[in-house]
């Protein structure tokens, strides 16, 4: 009886996914124009999501996870039977109907004990996921230092070079930029960057049974002071803000080739942005833009004869009649000393 109720839940929800919905009025259209693909995305809402057995530790790393991402962030209090490698269902349905495109998954068992999985999804399907598992944590108010405000724009900070080399570092480090990445802005005022967040990969394990294990991450976080340095450039200094999180990666799943493709399609590009060499579009040659967004051209030119440059004409270069008269004259002399030279 199990096995058909989930049957018929399975099909309930691919049937409501599937089925095209029409605005009855100007406010649920609004709604569905909201959730539509956008060409500048929305920050991400990240839903917290309790196993059937979280534990100590999963559920404080996850609690102050979700202060760092507060107000975008909606944490479920029942617990819930969820397998995200094994059936992504239920993660789909809670996707749709609360228009989130990001998991936090807190499951603890004896084969895996606390454990977390990021999951991303793209149009309500899931993208990738990846499970890490709690080593270690500090709460943030185990540090009595002054807090940054909620919702603000953190400056992400990745030390280590094996999170632009490794497949799997570069999968995590991408999760947690989608993580933390608040509103799609183009500038920012120095004084706006209140905390910063340092993830670090710790060194390679050296014992040779373990060579193959990927090293521990370290998730820190500071807040900013600014202080007079005598310059226009302030001195900078970092005060431990917590939550101090330590991590291993597990399993992990990667994004669907076709899937992917659809993710990272982009908008056509107008004819202005197309000619500034913008987007994926093939760059015209000799032109780039600026800083300020000018565009600027590069023109090559042959070397120049200077004896044939044009000048501007002026009274004052003009020659007088007197001096035309000379040189009449003079002309007409070397004339006739040719000329004798020749008869000779």
């Amino acid at each position: 009886m199990s096995t058909f109720r989930a049957f018929i839940l399975t099909t309930t929800v691919i049937l409501a996914m599937l089925r095209t919905i029409k605005p009855k009025n100007a406010r649920s259209k609004r709604a569905l124009e909201a959730r539509e693909p956008k060409e500048v995305e929305d920050p991400r809402t990240v839903i917290f999501v309790k196993g059937t057995h979280a534990g100590e530790k999963v559920d404080h790393a996850m609690k102050e996870l979700m202060a760092l991402k507060r107000p975008h962030a909606i944490s479920f209090s029942k617990k819930n039977t969820v397998r995200p490698f094994e059936d992504a269902t239920s993660l789909e349905f809670w996707s749709q109907k609360n228009d989130a495109s990001m998991f936090v998954l807190g499951q603890s068992t004896k084969k895996r004990p606390d454990g977390m999985t990021f999951v991303r999804m793209y149009d309500s399907r899931v993208l990738d996921m990846c499970e890490v598992g709690v080593e270690g944590w500090k709460s943030m108010q185990e540090f009595k230092t002054a807090k940054a405000t909620p919702g603000h724009k953190p400056l992400l900070h990745f030390a280590s070079d094996l999170f632009d080399t490794h497949p799997r570092l570069q999968q995590l480090k991408s999760l947690l930029l989608d993580f933390f990445n608040g509103e799609i802005i183009d500038s920012i005022c120095l004084k706006g960057i209140e905390y910063v967040i340092s993830i670090t990969a710790g060194p390679l394990p050296d014992s040779p049974s373990t060579s193959s294990e990927l090293p521990k991450v370290h998730i820190r976080a500071y807040t900013t002071r600014f202080l007079s340095s005598g310059t226009r450039v302030p001195r900078v200094e970092l005060t431990p803000m917590g939550p101090s999180i330590d991590l291993t990666l597990r399993r992990h799943q990667d994004p669907d080739p076709e899937l992917l493709k659809q993710a990272l399609r982009r908008p056509k590009l107008k004819k202005q942005d197309i000619e500034k060499g913008l987007g994926n579009k093939k760059k015209m040659r000799n032109l780039e833009v600026d800083e300020m967004g000018d565009l600027r051209g590069r023109v090559h030119l042959a070397k120049q004869d200077l004896g044939k440059l044009q000048t501007r004409k002026m009274k004052g270069l003009k020659t007088s009649r007197d001096d035309a008269d000379e040189s009449d004259e003079s002309d007409e002399d070397e004339g006739q000393v040719r000329r004798k030279r020749r008869k000779v």
